[in-house]
């Protein structure tokens, strides 16, 4: 009956996680990398908390997470933290678009992962998919030479060009392990209601990164904490758009392989494009139809898988 849930939540998960990096992005020239990765978890919490609330009440299913959940949960967590930090030190250095894409080089690592920590081997269909979707997304996203706030010299030079590369590249890694840990906490989570599952495992660990975040900038800089208040008005919005995209994350992560769920999410690129080139006002480049071309067959190809 639920075969093919993930895949509704795992559009409606890209589209609104672009939206959230888009407000996080403007949310760092105020807050900084840190406070704005903590937004996310901060503001996220109390919806995440409605979340689980709503689904134990519609479902009568509850919990009973064991000791090994809270483990696989604080590492999704703090893979989680590890990943946002780094992608939006990216964004400083590149353009936003060139940033997203390179974080698309998940589904590649988190395959990995899933044969490491869940023994999810790929069959053949999905790889020939995360191939062909990571290499359509890298090719409709790279910059053409002399682009401005692409991955070329440019206003920051090649330092910064080697840099946001690497932090985009370590984004992905630290995306596709906490990935890979919140399918261990959901199938801890002591409860065979896959909703419930996905819900207790968000509300956890965005409990686990708003008390990490908090204490750290409360020794560190409470300069931004009070910053982050201040802007409760943008926070809220990003927030509500993080623990939803999440909530529909998890959703996919507990009905399908994980491998498969982040490979489908690489739409997100369109998504990305939509906001960074105001509504695609711009035609095409036989460039973008090629990478397009690609990123379709990837997502056909981890459909009929």
């Amino acid at each position: 009956m639920f075969a093919s849930l993930w895949i509704a939540f795992t559009v409606v998960a890209a589209a609104a996680q672009s939206l959230r990096n888009a407000l996080q992005r403007g949310l760092t020239v105020e807050l900084g990398t840190l406070g704005a990765t903590h937004v996310r978890f901060l503001f996220g919490l109390p919806f995440s908390l409605l979340f689980l609330v709503l689904a134990v009440a519609l479902t009568g299913a509850r919990p009973v997470p064991d000791l090994a959940f809270w483990g696989w949960v604080t590492l999704g967590g703090l893979g989680q933290i590890a990943a946002t930090a780094c992608m939006l030190h990216a964004m400083r250095d590149r353009s936003f678009l060139v940033t997203i894409a390179l974080t698309k080089t998940e589904p590649v690592q988190v395959a990995l992962f899933g044969i490491a920590f869940l023994r999810e081997v790929p069959g053949p269909m999905v790889v020939l998919a995360i191939v062909a979707a990571t290499v359509g997304v890298l090719v409709m996203s790279w910059p053409k030479p002399g682009a401005k706030g692409g991955l070329v010299d440019g206003e920051g030079g090649r330092g910064a060009m080697i840099r946001a590369a690497a932090l985009g590249i370590a984004a992905g890694g630290f995306f596709g392990l906490a990935a890979v840990f919140f399918k261990k906490a959901i199938l801890t989570s002591g409860t065979m209601n896959f909703f419930v599952a996905a819900s207790t495992a968000l509300a956890a660990s965005l409990a686990i990164q708003t008390a990490i975040l908090t204490l750290w900038l409360f020794v560190r800089d409470r300069r931004v904490l009070t910053a982050i208040f201040r802007l409760w008005r943008p926070s809220v919005t990003a927030g509500f758009l993080g623990a939803f995209a999440s909530q529909c994350w998890f959703v996919g992560f507990a009905t399908a392989p994980v491998a498969a769920v982040r490979t489908l999410g690489l739409i997100e690129i369109f998504f990305a494009q939509v906001l960074s080139r105001s509504l695609m006002k711009e035609r095409p480049s036989k460039r973008d139809l090629v990478g397009i071309a690609l990123l379709v067959i990837g997502v056909v190809a981890v459909l009929q898988a």
